[in-house]
């Protein structure tokens, strides 16, 4: 019997890669806060570390779509690229 796709660990990862967004925004924007809190930063720890988190969670999850996408490709043989 062929086997079938298992496309449940597909959706398994890309709702995971929303999971890490979130965390590297906020993880990063508690840190910035932090900051703030014991170095008297005021709103710059927190804004710099929201921003950086945002573009590198964007990044992470932009990065790993495009390596999907290109898996999900090679395992449908559509090699039109």
């Amino acid at each position: 019997m062929p086997e079938r796709p298992k496309s449940g660990t597909d959706w398994g990862k890309l709702s995971g890669l929303g999971i890490e967004l979130a965390a590297a925004v906020a993880g990063l924007t508690l840190f910035g806060y932090w900051l703030d809190r014991h170095f008297g930063f005021a709103p710059w720890g927190l804004l710099v570390g929201g921003v950086i988190g945002v573009v590198g969670g964007l990044y992470n999850l932009i990065r790993q779509s495009l390596l999907a996408v290109k898996e999900a490709q090679r395992t449908n043989g559509d090699d039109s690229r």
